[in-house]
């Protein structure tokens, strides 16, 4: 499934804040991650953030779309139902 995710960089700690909606009423997880924004570990410590608290491999999530935005899209090997599960 495809998910959108809005991360936030350089924060205190590795959180995930739940779900929001964005500007075109989708439905967006906020992620928090204390990496910077250089050379990747940004996206590095969402995936490893994502993998761990849905108890999957990194490799079974793959960046799609958003390499250098804070809104990304990710393509993770679970169902809409499952992902959701795991973030109420």
């Amino acid at each position: 499934m495809r998910l959108i995710v809005h991360l936030i960089p350089k924060a205190s700690s590795n959180k995930i804040e739940g779900w929001a909606l964005n500007a075109q009423e989708q439905k967006v997880l906020r992620v928090k991650v204390t990496a910077v924004p250089e050379d990747g570990k940004a996206n590095e410590a969402l995936i490893k953030v994502l993998s761990k608290a849905l108890h999957i491999p990194k490799s079974a999530i793959s960046l799609v779309r958003g390499a250098t935005s804070r809104v990304k899209e990710l393509e993770i090997a679970l169902t809409e139902e499952e992902i959701e599960r795991n973030f109420i």
